[in-house]
């Protein structure tokens, strides 16, 4: 049995271990704001934080997160709030949108870690989050915003 907590809520998970954190989410939680994309963690649709650590949900498998605190994009903010959730809006981010939750989840991964960051930090830490729409600018000034920078 594999306890856990996902966005405050005490969790058990009684099945194989092995399965990746993003299958317990969306199937079991009904948690479908964390989405699948390569199912390699390569392109950052899954991201989620494990204990404030932004991981790619769909190669961590639910044994990595037995006594931890996860957290979606349903956890990050109940209300849409977040900073980084404004500034997304603000900026008009999300052109389809389908990875914009994992965009959302590493940046907030990363103003956790460096509140003011440079564009090289943004950029360094944006790298593994793919957009196929291409709006990476607007990511870079919604994460400036959220920070307060611009």
């Amino acid at each position: 049995m594999i306890e856990l907590s996902v966005n405050g809520q005490p969790r058990k998970f009684d099945g194989d271990e092995d399965v990746p954190l993003l299958w317990y989410l969306r199937d079991e939680l009904d948690l479908t704001g964390t989405k699948f994309g390569c199912g390699m963690g390569l392109c950052g649709a899954c991201t989620v934080h494990l204990n404030g650590e932004a991981v790619r949900s769909c190669v961590t498998p639910i044994k990595a997160a037995a006594a931890k605190r996860v957290t979606t994009i349903e956890g990050l903010s109940a209300t849409g709030t977040h900073p980084c959730q404004a500034a997304w809006e603000k900026h008009n981010v999300a052109q389809c949108g389908y990875c914009q939750s994992g965009q959302i989840m590493q940046a907030a991964a990363l103003l956790a870690k460096t509140p003011k960051p440079t564009d090289a930090q943004i950029d360094n830490a944006m790298d593994g989050n793919i957009c196929r729409c291409g709006t990476y600018t607007r990511i870079r000034a919604a994460i400036h915003t959220a920070a307060g920078v611009k």
